[in-house]
């Protein structure tokens, strides 16, 4: 990902699975190096939704310091994000920290985001085509499977969560294939990542999720989804998975407190796995990943990082 000739990074990148402090890592190396840290996670951006996404925002002040942070609570609980808004948010908390004479820090687990900045595509606001959904109306999640993977490959399972946000990645599909012109320029600025990950084996992974997940429940993360039901309605709080949709599910008398904690875990456990399998997806797709290894003292691991920062 190196512009040739120019060998200075100028952001760092810090990707992982869930529950591996890849947060930690981040604001130790901002107070360590004078960097700032863009989000990229695909809940964090919304206000009210702290436990549940792991904000732990305690950690963005390191030895008294406050580490300032980007792309954090921007959005109301409810409001529907999307990729375009995500890209477009980014360059601009990139370009404000680039002015500050900081080094951007990009951290996160979710791919796409992390992908879609890095690859530099300019993204299009696709709009809606009313005609194309009430062709799509009342087909079956299935159905909609199969017409999506004639118009993409389908990297990004969520996608197919609903039906409603299967009719809007084929409604996207569709216009970037009759607009092939969205797909010609690239966008600024010219990216040149330090890329790192944060790495550690699956049963590490699968103690850390559960202890997490424990820490969460204990911590009040059922208050958090009972005060959001107060002013979002359930179905609207299912669409953003994980967490939300299964605490919702039995707040709403659905499931129970056992079959929520066993479900939620297996589909953390689920969410982990696919956030690895894309990281080395991106490998494959030329994005070069310096793996750390996760049991390294956080000093060590911002040493590591200011040393990559230096070759």
């Amino acid at each position: 990902m190196n512009v040739p000739g120019d060998n200075t990074y100028n952001i760092v990148v810090i990707v992982g699975p869930t529950a591996t402090g890849k947060t930690a890592f981040a604001t130790h190396l901002a107070a360590a190096i004078g960097g700032e840290v863009i989000s990229a996670d695909s809940r964090q951006i919304y206000r009210g939704m702290d436990i549940g996404t792991g904000k732990d925002l305690d950690e963005y002040v390191v030895d008294g310091l406050p580490i300032p942070y980007h792309l954090i609570d921007i959005k109301p609980a409810g409001y529907r994000y999307n990729l375009f808004e995500y890209c477009r948010d980014f360059y601009e908390a990139y370009d404000s920290v680039v002015k500050t004479g900081k080094m951007p820090i990009l951290c996160g687990g979710t791919g796409l985001y992390v992908e879609s900045v890095l690859k530099g595509y300019r993204m299009v606001e696709v709009p809606v085509n009313e005609s194309l959904r009430e062709s799509l109306a009342n087909k079956s999640i299935e159905e909609l499977k199969e017409i999506l993977e004639t118009k993409k490959t389908l990297h990004n399972v969520t996608d197919l969560e609903t039906t409603k946000r299967a009719i809007r990645a084929i409604e996207i599909a569709d216009y970037y294939a009759n607009h092939p012109e969205v797909n010609d320029e690239k966008q600024c600025p010219k990216l040149r990542p330090l890329v790192l990950g944060v790495a550690l084996d699956v049963e590490t992974r699968r103690q850390l999720i559960t202890r997490r997940l424990k820490q969460r429940l204990e911590n009040g993360m059922l208050d958090e989804v009972k005060r959001l039901l107060q002013t979002i309605p359930p179905e609207n709080l299912l669409y953003y998975g994980l967490e939300y949709k299964y605490l919702t599910l039995y707040l709403t008398g659905q499931i129970t407190y056992d079959a929520m904690f066993t479900q939620l875990e297996i589909a953390i456990h689920q969410f982990a796995k696919r956030q690895m399998t894309w990281f080395r997806g991106m490998e494959r797709r030329g994005i070069i990943i310096q793996w750390v290894d996760y049991h390294l003292s956080l000093s060590d691991k911002v040493e590591m990082a200011k040393k990559m920062l230096k070759k």
